[in-house]
């Protein structure tokens, strides 16, 4: 369970995002899926019994135990003796690597086996279930453990997606009990919810509360607009379900808010408005396909505040609600579009916006080459603009999922021999160039890959990791540093996309 440590006061930042926006605010810190319910809460005044949605939502999240099995790794230590005691010959026998690196060395060790546990939803009755992306994250084994009969069954990750932290995984499993899926953007600030999952070991924990806000924005991920509740979360509630009266799914419990690492009355879950999105993305292309308006800024009144905490000049921009844009990204949708910065948005597709989690949980439905009416101020006027929605590249279409047989060459760890005749530590070799991008860039067969885009290549996930991830960036391109079998330095850069 990700935990925030602090809540800090607002104060002015800019960063591409999801939305190419970012809050003001700042904090320390599957099958297809079951169709979607929109019901109403129970009415004013009528008592409210749990149990219902307890016992129709607890069959339905899973035990998740992650696994990250014992691997080699090169670490750097600092040896303060090393510029006086190396061996003044340590160049000629091969014994010098440390000297001239300010007293650095390196060396490998061995990690330990780790373990970790979460939380899971099941989402489709043929095995589709959501968690999150931390729950997942680095793990070579995942085992999923039902809660209706302990069954065990090993589960594999379909896709992940850490700006919203939520990640998709499938077991092999037939009748299972999907969890029925409600619309989050229905649900109401006050409304009774139970947080289901396995906080602290303790399996099948069902705990209750209320939606104590929406639209949050803590600034721990990417994309945020989150449900607040104060339904005891703690540490292994991770990828649970909030859920309504109903036993309906409304949320991926994702993070707590507390100074000591457990519940102190703040938990926070990803609406079920967006993980649909994500989920379906992940099912259809392998990664999400996120659409972005193109600024970069915060809520009117943030960016106030925070004139007036510097003792600067306020700006009188007709209202105090809306999000005030601090910058047009080239090439961006809004820039199309005619809007600049200092504008005010104060609504999209006619729904009112005044925070930056209300923006995002718009955004973050829509894809690339989708259209919204934005509605904003300009020196306190009214204007209206539609938006074509644009990705990461500055274009509207499908980012695929890369890996590295878009290179078009095989590789392997260097050797022992070769780390001692070239006084290297670590790298890839290219063994065979058959095609691809890494000919397209004229890399050769034996040339040693150190660093990509500045990311030391010590395995070959390392390099599926700098392709998946230069591939989502808006360059999508390779920076290659290496060495040559003749001890020469040299350089690639490698292009992704297609002309």
């Amino acid at each position: 369970m990700k935990k925030i440590v602090n809540v800090a006061t607002p104060a002015v930042c800019a960063v591409a995002l999801v939305l190419s926006v970012v809050a003001f605010n700042k904090t320390n810190a599957a099958t297809a899926p079951a169709p979607i319910v929109t019901s109403a809460p129970a009415p004013a005044g009528q008592p409210v019994d749990l149990t219902y949605a307890a016992e129709k939502s607890l069959p339905s999240v899973v035990y998740i135990k992650s696994v990250q099995n014992s691997k080699i790794q090169t670490v750097e230590y600092s040896d303060p003796f090393e510029e006086f005691f190396s061996n003044p010959f340590g160049g000629f026998f091969g014994q010098g690597q440390g000297q001239g690196n300010g007293g650095r060395r390196q060396r490998q060790v061995q990690t330990p086996k780790r373990a970790a546990a979460g939380s899971g939803v099941i989402i489709s009755a043929d095995g589709y279930i959501v968690t999150n992306n931390h729950v997942v994250d680095g793990a070579d084994e995942l085992t999923v453990t039902l809660n209706e009969n302990s069954k065990e069954y090993s589960a594999r990750v379909i896709g992940t997606d850490k700006t919203t932290d939520l990640a998709l995984i499938k077991i092999d499993g037939k009748n299972l009990p999907a969890i029925q899926i409600a619309n989050s953007d229905d649900v109401k600030v006050g409304e009774w919810v139970l947080a289901v999952g396995n906080p602290l070991g303790l399996n099948n924990t069902v705990t209750a509360g209320i939606i104590s806000a929406k639209a949050r924005t803590l600034g721990a991920n990417g994309v945020e607009s989150f449900i607040q509740t104060d339904a005891a979360i703690n540490q292994g509630n991770s990828g649970g379900a909030l859920v309504n009266t109903r036993g309906e799914l409304v949320g991926i419990n994702a993070m707590l808010a507390s100074p000591t690492g457990s519940n102190i009355g703040y938990g926070f879950a990803i609406p079920t408005a967006i993980m649909n999105k994500v989920v379906d993305d992940l099912k259809k292309y392998g990664n999400v396909q996120r659409a972005m308006i193109g600024i970069a800024g915060g809520s009117v009144k943030d960016y106030i505040d925070n004139l007036k905490d510097q003792d600067k000049e306020v700006k009188d921009f007709g209202t105090m609600e809306g999000i005030y844009i601090l910058k047009i990204v080239e090439d961006g949708a809004a820039e199309a579009a005619g809007m600049k910065e200092g504008d005010v948005i104060t609504s999209v597709d006619g729904q009112k916006v005044k925070t930056m989690g209300e923006l995002q949980a718009i955004v973050a439905k829509k894809r690339p080459g989708d259209k919204v009416d934005i509605t904003y101020l300009r020196d306190k006027k009214k204007h209206n603009a539609t938006l074509t929605l644009k990705n990461e590249q500055g274009n509207t279409k499908v980012v695929k999922n890369a890996d590295t047989d878009v290179l078009g060459a095989d590789f392997r760890p260097v050797t022992e021999a070769q780390k001692k005749q070239l006084e290297i530590n670590y790298g890839l070799e290219v063994i065979k160039v058959n095609g691809g991008k890494m000919k397209d860039a004229g890399v050769p067969k034996g040339f040693i890959i150190q660093r990509v885009n500045d990311v030391p290549m010590k395995t070959f996930d390392d390099l599926q990791n700098a392709v998946k991830e230069a591939n989502n960036s808006k360059e999508q391109m390779l920076v290659i540093r290496g060495i040559f079998p003749t001890g020469k330095k040299g350089g690639f850069v490698v292009y992704l996309q297609n002309d």
